[in-house]
């Protein structure tokens, strides 16, 4: 017997509950949904029928226990999944990209609300799955856009991310170490990043979801936290137009750390603003 929806749903909630994972019950919802391929207004239409032997019902209830069992391991429910929502805009992710979180989407908010009206050169550094390019491109109508990252495994993920939402080669992406390959004469009005930034000795408190299954390179900001912000912060100015700007998402207490980087390369109008829950999550600045 297959059970309901219902008896599903709750015995995958108490299972991911006794396996630690905090959201256990939304968690359970999604996976379900995403097994029977169907939406939470037919669930509720439907959770407490008996659901049929046959078998196509059965593989639905088959691959919702080995994703609950995968879950239960602690991986990250949008690798299971394989994709995620950012900016409205539907991301395929995997192990070899950061998760995109709602924190980024104060970073991608603000650059558009900035640069309302305009089609500033962009370069995104350390792009990952490319959320922040993509969604640039896509909702700024950004049509100059350059994604770098080291990773050749997350620049095919962001890569397969622009084909998806903007369905034409509208970026240009560039497998390199920092600024390493860019030409030296490449200018950009806007430079934006949200660099590795966790101090190394964080990384070890960090859930299993993040510590153990998203990449480590594209979270440890080694001692600190500040080695990237270091380096951009300096070599940025070699690439910026007369007045372009920079932006970097940081951790909720590296503030006053980033401004002072910034102000001591030559920066101005330096600013920093809060994400939804309050708490420092941009800083950005002006190369004149």
């Amino acid at each position: 017997m297959n059970g309901t929806l219902k008896s599903l749903w709750d015995e995958g909630t108490n299972i991911l509950q006794e396996a630690g994972v905090k959201e256990a019950s939304l968690d359970a919802r999604y996976l379900l949904l995403e097994a029977f391929d169907t939406d939470l207004t037919h669930y509720l239409l439907e959770s407490t029928s008996q659901l049929s032997d046959d078998e196509a019902i059965s593989a639905c209830v088959f691959r919702y226990w080995q994703m609950i069992k995968t879950r239960s391991k602690r991986i990250p429910l949008q690798q299971i999944i394989g994709k995620t929502e950012f900016m409205g805009l539907e991301f395929h992710i995997n192990e070899f990209v950061l998760i995109p979180r709602q924190d980024t989407e104060t970073l991608v908010e603000l650059i558009l609300k900035d640069y309302k009206g305009r089609k500033p050169a962009v370069l995104d550094m350390c792009t990952g799955s490319g959320c922040i390019a993509v969604s640039l491109a896509k909702l700024g109508g950004f049509d100059t856009v350059t994604a770098v990252d080291i990773s050749k495994e997350a620049l095919r993920v962001a890569k397969q991310n622009a084909d998806i939402n903007l369905g034409e080669d509208k970026i240009n992406f560039m497998e390199s170490d920092l600024f390493s390959s860019l030409h030296e004469f490449s200018k950009f009005d806007l430079i934006v990043s949200n660099p590795p930034y966790i101090p190394t000795s964080v990384i070890e408190g960090l859930e299993p979801e993040v510590r153990d299954h998203e990449p480590k390179i594209a979270l440890d900001g080694e001692e600190d936290g500040l080695k990237f912000y270091k380096k951009l912060v300096l070599d940025s100015k070699t690439y910026l137009n007369r007045g372009g700007s920079v932006y970097f998402e940081i951790g909720y207490d590296q503030k006053e750390a980033v401004s002072r980087l910034f102000k001591d390369a030559g920066y101005h109008k330096i600013r920093a603003v809060k994400d939804a829950a309050g708490l420092d999550r941009v800083v950005c600045a002006v190369m004149e």
